[in-house]
C-alpha cells in the first residue's frame, strides 16, 4: 500500500513538474554598417537613424525612421522592400485602407491574474513593456460612418520626426534541427550556432529615400542573419515577480523573460500530446 502510495504521489510530480510551454529563441547578427546599443539595433546616416528591435513573438521586422535634416524626408515605399532568404517583399501593396469615426473598442483579457509592465520602447512610444509577456486580449469594435484611403506611394517625413513601419514578421515557424531537443529539460537545452553562410534566416530592408525637392534616391541596405538558435522549458525563460510601480508593489504577480534583447527574437509554443519526435 505505502509503494503504491508513493507511485502515485511520484507521477503526480512528475506530471506537475514537466513544461508543457516552451521557447525557441534566436539570436542575430548585424551587419556592419549597424551598431548593437542600449537603445536598439542602430543605422546611421547624415541624413537619417533607423532602429530595429526584433524582440517579440515570430521577431517585428518593424523599424523607426527619424528625420535628421531641417527638410522634408521621404521614403519610397515603391522602391523599399523586406528581403527575406533573397526573396524580395513589396512595402508598397496598393492597398486600401479604411479609417472609422465614431469607434468604441473594448478589450477583454483572458487572464485576471496576470498584469503587464507598461514603459517607453526604443521608439519612445508607450507600450506594453517588451521584457514582460505578452497578455492574451480580445478587442471588440464597432463604428459607425467610415473613410476609405490608399496607401501612399512616398511617405514623408517631417524635419526633426520620426515614423515607424511596421509590416512584417521574421519567423513564426518552429525550426527544428536535430541538435535541438523540441521539448528539453534544463540539461537538454543545447545552442546550435550558424555563421552567415550557413543561417537559415537571412534577413534585412532595402530602402529608397530622397531628401527634400532632390530626385535621386539614395539606397540603404541594413541586413541581419540569424546566429544561433535554443528551446527552453517555460520554468527556464521566464520568472514572476509582483508588479511594482514607483515603489509600490501589488498584490499579483507580473511574467516576465530572464532573456531579451533587440538583437533575439522568440517562438513560444506548446507541447503536443503524443508528439513522437524529441527534435
Amino acid at each position: 500500500m505505502k509503494f503504491k502510495l508513493l507511485y502515485i504521489l511520484t507521477l503526480v510530480f512528475v506530471l506537475t513538474s514537466c513544461s508543457s510551454t516552451y521557447y525557441q529563441v534566436y539570436k542575430a547578427e548585424t551587419g556592419e554598417n549597424i551598431k548593437n546599443t542600449s537603445n536598439g539595433l542602430i543605422y546611421e546616416d547624415d541624413n537619417c537613424r533607423i532602429s530595429y528591435d526584433f524582440w517579440k513573438n515570430g521577431g517585428s521586422a518593424d523599424f523607426m525612421i527619424e528625420n535628421k535634416t531641417e527638410k522634408d524626408l521621404h521614403l519610397h515605399l515603391e522602391e523599399s522592400y523586406f528581403i527575406l532568404n533573397g526573396i524580395a517583399y513589396d512595402y508598397f501593396q496598393d492597398r486600401i485602407f479604411m479609417s472609422s469615426k465614431g469607434t468604441a473598442a473594448s478589450r477583454v483579457k483572458r487572464s485576471s491574474n496576470k498584469t503587464s509592465l507598461s514603459g517607453m520602447n526604443i521608439f519612445n512610444i508607450w507600450q506594453t513593456n517588451s521584457k514582460t509577456l505578452e497578455d492574451g486580449a480580445e478587442v471588440a469594435i464597432s463604428s459607425g460612418a467610415g473613410v476609405s484611403y490608399r496607401e501612399k506611394e512616398i511617405v514623408t517625413i517631417p524635419a526633426g520626426t520620426a515614423k515607424i513601419f511596421n509590416e512584417f514578421q521574421i519567423n513564426n515557424q518552429l525550426f527544428r534541427d536535430c541538435d535541438l531537443y523540441k521539448y528539453p529539460n534544463k540539461r537538454q537545452i543545447n545552442t546550435k550556432n550558424y555563421s552567415e553562410a550557413k543561417s537559415p534566416f537571412v534577413f534585412g530592408n532595402l530602402l529608397a529615400y530622397s531628401v527634400g525637392e532632390e530626385e535621386a534616391l539614395r539606397q540603404i541596405e541594413n541586413q541581419f542573419y540569424v546566429s544561433a538558435i535554443t528551446n527552453y522549458p517555460e520554468k527556464e525563460f521566464v520568472e514572476a515577480e509582483r508588479e511594482e510601480f514607483c515603489g509600490d508593489k501589488g498584490s499579483s504577480e507580473v511574467k516576465y523573460f530572464k532573456k531579451s534583447s533587440a538583437d533575439a527574437f522568440y517562438i513560444k509554443y506548446t507541447k503536443k500530446d503524443r508528439d513522437p519526435f524529441q527534435h
